[in-house]
């Protein structure tokens, strides 16, 4: 398949009700590369200039910059801009999968090595916890021998539509069992959904944060989340690796999709976090903006202050 090539622009900016003296961050904003994806060129900038700047990989592969700003300020903004070529896959449903209760049982054993690290996303995490109400309602589609790749599509099928994308229905906190009850939130809020039924079912999924195509090609709709960093589902099935799914787009991710960080939730790949000394009150402007290499980026306006990065 072709390749395409976009170029992104992620500007995240706080407003202090009065001045920040000391502010230390974890940013999650550097792309991955993958086997369909490779990032050509990537920067941050940061304004004011920490004082002290590193950059590392964490337990889950990723990207992460850490820094420290000792400048006394009463804004901060920090600008990531990327340039990322993506190689859409072949589409998964083109490989058959095994049962996912054979996938389940032979992840609860001790088995050979490649089958070890999806085993960390088998288990609660932060975000995310395997309710039995959400196991039920996975069960609906995880049919006895069902092959898991169609079990999965199935799930993200009905996920998309039973629950209504409402930015003003959650928080960050929400509990899936409020979301369950309610059916209304955000893509962060339909990932942690979709992996909590998975895991009750004993089966790994892990969440993926990342990016969307701002506008989409001619005669396609314009996806939802594309305007802050968006977030979606990936499964292992043996014989395949991790497949993306997402709930909240009705759609395997691909040739629009760009991948920043994944992890077993929201909390491992925070785009940006940290502590302050000082700064009271703060309002968050952030802006994310995907466009094709060919065509000149929309100049960076801000936005209302929002909740940082629920896309």
């Amino acid at each position: 398949m072709s390749r395409v090539r976009y170029h992104v622009l992620h500007r995240t900016l706080y407003h202090y009700a009065w001045p920040v003296t000391d502010s230390r961050q974890l940013l999650h904003l550097t792309p991955r590369d993958t086997p369909t994806q490779r990032t050509v060129t990537h920067r941050i900038d940061i304004d004011p200039d920490p004082v002290e700047r590193a950059r590392r990989t964490d337990y889950f592969g990723n990207v992460l910059e850490q820094l420290s700003i000792g400048t006394a300020h009463d804004t901060l903004t920090v600008t990531a801009e990327s340039v990322v070529d993506l190689t859409p896959s072949r589409t998964a449903d083109a490989i058959p999968s095994p049962a996912w209760e054979y996938v389940r049982d032979r992840l609860h054993q001790i088995g050979p090595a490649p089958l070890m690290e999806p085993c960390q996303y088998l288990y609660a995490s932060p975000h995310v916890e395997p309710l039995a109400a959400l196991a039920r309602y996975a069960r609906l589609d995880f049919r006895r021998e069902r092959p898991l790749f169609d079990a999965t599509l199935a799930l993200m099928r009905r996920i998309h539509r039973d629950f209504e994308f409402d930015p003003q229905a959650t928080t960050v906190s929400t509990p899936l069992e409020t979301l369950l009850r309610q059916r209304r939130g955000v893509c962060q809020d339909f990932a942690h959904f979709m992996i909590g039924c998975l895991r009750a079912l004993g089966l790994p999924a892990r969440y993926v944060s990342g990016y969307l195509l701002t506008q989409p090609p001619p005669g396609q709709p314009r996806m939802i989340g594309a305007d802050a960093s968006h977030a979606w589902v990936s499964v292992f099935c043996p014989g395949m690796g991790w497949v993306d799914m997402d709930p909240t787009n009705c759609m395997q991710p691909g040739d629009q999709h760009i991948t920043v960080a994944w992890g077993r939730d929201f909390s491992d790949v925070t785009p940006m976090r940290g502590v302050i000394l000082g700064g009271g009150e703060h309002a968050v402007d952030v802006q994310v903006t995907v466009t094709p290499e060919h065509e000149t980026p929309p100049g960076l306006t801000p936005k209302p202050a929002q909740p940082l990065e629920r896309g």
